[in-house]
């Protein structure tokens, strides 16, 4: 019998993409984060491999290009990409299934950020595994990293009616935005200003610190995914709508004003989003590669 995984990936992609509402994932900040962290927890092997597959305007660094998937999806070769940011849910239930959710506005079915990972990690799979199919491996890489920070973002697994909250309106303390943006962007640019120092560095070194010492007896559960899946999205999404029920849409009405209530109880959820999504990052690509690396030491 096809195992469930084998499903989903299946049929990525066989149809025309088509280009849908904008939906930005976390902003240029928060993937920066994600994939710096995940950089710090590759295998040797993985690291070799990840270097191989960037591009040369990235030195070796996996986060200067994270953002790269939200930077090319206006372009026009590029817009069939953009409903694969995001998978919307029905409101108010707060759970999230692949194969009702997993689909765009023309009800194409897998394609959501689910799908995209699991769409993503098979091309680079089968790559490392000699196939002759002929994907392009640096996008694949670079889409797959972006996606598995998108995912962690819990308004990327949002109400469709509010489109994840871009529809409802809020102030940021005196600023007019939305409260998608709000999740993306202006959480983590006011924890920058007010405890950082306004230095990225210094924020990615504090959570790179609780992932040592608070969330240690964690890590290794965050990594796991069910029946030896590369990559478990579903697992991911499912927490996201959770955490969009419990903390994103909760106090935050069209109209409301959001201040340091909302900010600072709400950090600490976005920094461990952060965090899981920067280490479960380097688990699919450990476990992506680890076949080359058994290769390379036989």
């Amino acid at each position: 019998m096809m195992h469930m995984e084998d499903e989903r990936v299946r049929m990525l992609f066989l149809l025309l993409l088509m280009p849908l509402p904008t939906v930005l994932g976390w902003g240029k900040e928060g993937h920066y984060v994600i994939c710096k962290i995940a950089q710090g927890y590759l295998s040797e092997g993985a690291l070799f491999s990840v270097k191989q597959l960037l591009p040369d305007s990235a030195e070796g660094d996996l986060a200067a290009v994270c953002s790269w998937a939200d930077e090319v999806r206006f372009n026009y070769h590029y817009r069939w990409s953009s409903a694969l940011h995001y998978v919307d849910t029905p409101d108010f239930k707060c759970n999230y299934e692949y194969f009702r959710d997993c689909h765009d506005s023309s009800k194409h079915k897998h394609r959501c950020v689910t799908g995209g990972i699991y769409n993503y990690t098979m091309q680079l799979k089968s790559a490392d595994a000699g196939s002759e199919l002929n994907y392009n491996l640096t996008e694949a890489l670079l889409f797959l990293s972006h996606f598995v920070g998108d995912v962690h973002q819990p308004l990327h697994v949002g109400f469709i009616g509010d489109l994840g909250g871009n529809s409802i309106t809020v102030r940021w303390y005196r600023r007019k935005t939305n409260l998608h943006h709000v999740w993306d962007d202006m959480i983590i640019q006011s924890a920058l200003k007010t405890f950082y120092n306004s230095d990225l560095s210094i924020m990615i070194q504090a959570i790179q610190r609780n992932i040592t010492d608070n969330w240690s007896y964690d890590v290794s559960h965050w990594e796991h995914c069910a029946h030896n899946y590369t990559a478990c999205p579903d697992r991911y999404a499912s927490e996201s709508i959770s955490l969009a029920c419990k903390f994103a849409y909760k106090n935050a009405t069209p109209g409301s004003t959001l201040e340091d209530e909302y900010f600072l109880s709400r950090l600490p959820i976005v920094e461990k989003r952060l965090a899981q999504g920067g280490v479960r990052l380097a688990a699919v690509l450990n476990n992506i590669f680890a076949s080359k690396t058994r290769t390379a030491q036989a």
